[in-house]
């Protein structure tokens, strides 16, 4: 029993627990034992003796006047039989022998003392480490499994698992690593203490250890964004005016920035001066592209858009939008970043929509569409009758709730639409035969008279067709009147105008001699 209570004592120093929980964890090692034993209700105690430091084993009995249950009641002679002074309800402790537990018994009981061992480890380690996450400890690699690494804290094992590693790194067993503790987990399976590599937390201790300023306080990290294996970023400010925070990071030809790059195998370091105002740090956070103008959207959501020119696009944005990426964790501000020439079209874009935004969608419930599928239309986007026209059937039905049926409503309400613009046929069409109009003549009018009767007589001719009914009138005007004035002078007289050309007052056309005519009279 000796032996028990110094093994006891030595495994409480190796694991760094409480000698009362190993001595719990046996006692109650034994208790399970015995019921598995014995294969009885009884109540079972397990005490060990101060003096000799030996385990003793007790079924726990009540004295009772008349017993109900023997598994936990005995009589008062048998209660006084053991114990002389027992009195009805005292509690009466019987020995069981423990060398009659057996090999299973044994080897269950050891199983719980490893249980119990494990889970007092377990609470240690999380009472020792939860407070100190984000603190860099140095590790030695103590075995691989599969991706991960298991590393040697020393009192305790720490777990690096495959996403917490750079992918610049490899290691082997027995190298020495700087890791950062990442989580404390005692309910895990593995080693409840998790380290990471990969973590921004790694690249600020590296630098307190590097640069005295912000040991010392001088310089003050004020946040760092990092892709492991990539690319870090991290925002410095100085507390004293003549302390360049930049500077004293990057250290006399680079060796302080230099020796952290070394630690993390090659990745590249933007050391970035810090500035409360947003425009300003993200015009440094966007370095080495150089920022046009920046405005910002929403304040109060941290929303912002940046113009560079069209050739720095590309590097504002970085291989890959690491560099857009990294600013944005680092300002904690979501980034739009665009190009002159975007920003011009975008502009543009706007104008013309202000300019003719187009017949809203609504419009169309007049030509027989569904108010419900006009709402529809409206919360996916389609706003207009003319950008609903421009849209095909395709693309409707991919709208959530809208099946061919619909597309064909939709269709004929747009087409009803768009007929009411259609050119409708006109009364005067030219391409139709219009009827003639006929000619009114009243008092004054006889220059009209005179140009209407000259045509056809010209038109006559020129061309010389005395065929034709036209032809026959002008040859009968020729004949009767010398020249193509006095014709028209004799028609306007058939037709009541009364003309004064070389003509006397009272003389009238009737007493003209035509015959008597010479072609020089009326000229």
């Amino acid at each position: 029993m000796e032996t028990i209570f110094q093994s006891i004592e030595i495994l409480s120093k190796e694991k760094g627990i409480d000698p009362q929980i190993v001595l719990d964890a046996v006692k109650d090692a034994m208790l399970i034992a015995a019921r598995k034993h014995y294969r009885t209700t009884e109540d079972y105690v397990a005490d060990m003796d101060p003096k000799t430091g030996a385990i003793h084993l007790y079924a726990v009995k009540k004295a009772a006047e008349t017993v109900t249950d023997p598994a936990h009641e005995m009589t008062l002679a048998e209660a006084r039989r053991i114990n002389p002074e027992a009195e009805v309800g005292s509690e009466i402790r019987i020995t069981k022998s423990t060398d009659a537990l057996g090999r299973v018994s044994a080897q269950t009981a050891k199983q719980v003392i490893f249980q119990k061992v494990r889970e007092a480890e377990r609470e240690t380690v999380f009472n020792e480490y939860s407070g100190r996450t984000g603190e860099l400890v140095n590790c030695t690699i103590k075995r691989v499994e599969g991706p991960d690494y298991i590393l040697d804290l020393g009192k305790t094992e720490a777990k690096l698992s495959k996403k917490e590693q750079s992918r610049l790194e490899s290691y082997s067993v027995s190298d020495r690593v700087r890791c950062v503790i990442k989580l404390v987990d005692k309910s895990s399976k593995g080693p409840g203490v998790l380290v990471s590599r990969a973590a921004p937390e790694l690249v600020m201790r590296l630098f307190e250890q590097e640069v005295p300023e912000i040991y010392d306080g001088t310089v003050a990290i004020k946040g760092c964004a990092r892709e492991a294996g990539e690319r870090t970023k991290i925002a410095v400010q100085s507390r004293d005016r003549d302390v360049d925070s930049v500077g004293a990071c990057v250290g006399m030809k680079g060796m302080r920035v230099q020796s952290i790059i070394r630690e993390l195998r090659g990745e590249k370091i933007d050391i970035i001066e810090y500035s409360d105002d947003p425009v300003v740090f993200a015009t440094h956070a966007l370095s080495p592209a150089k920022v046009s103008r920046i405005s910002i959207l929403d304040p109060l959501e941290k929303h912002m858009e940046v113009i560079v020119d069209d050739s720095q696009l590309s590097l504002a944005i970085g291989k890959k939008g690491q560099n857009v990426r990294l600013a944005a964790k680092l300002l904690g501000w979501k980034i739009d970043i665009k190009s002159e020439e975007e920003k011009r079209q975008e502009v543009e874009s706007a104008m013309a929509a202000l300019v003719a935004p187009g017949a809203p969608v609504s419009v169309l419930i007049e030509y027989g569409l569904g108010e419900a599928l006009v709402e529809k239309l409206l919360e996916t986007g389609v706003g207009t009758i003319e950008k609903l026209g421009g849209m095909t059937p395709e693309q409707l039905e991919e709208i959530q709730g809208i099946g061919p049926n619909m597309v064909g409503q939709i269709q004929d309400a747009v087409n009803a639409y768009y007929s009411q613009f259609e050119e409708s046929p006109a009364a005067g069409n030219p391409e139709e035969p219009q009827p003639e109009e006929e000619l009114e003549v009243s008092s004054g009018a006889a220059p009209e008279v005179e140009t209407a009767v000259e045509a056809p007589v010209e038109t006559a001719v020129e061309e010389g067709g005395p065929d034709t009914p036209a032809d026959t009138e002008a040859q009968d005007a020729v004949e009767q009147f010398a020249t193509i004035e006095d014709a028209a002078s004799g028609l306007a007289h058939d037709a009541g105008i009364e003309t004064s050309q070389n003509q006397p007052e009272g003389t009238g056309p009737e007493g003209m001699q035509h015959d008597e005519r010479s072609p020089e009279h009326g000229q």
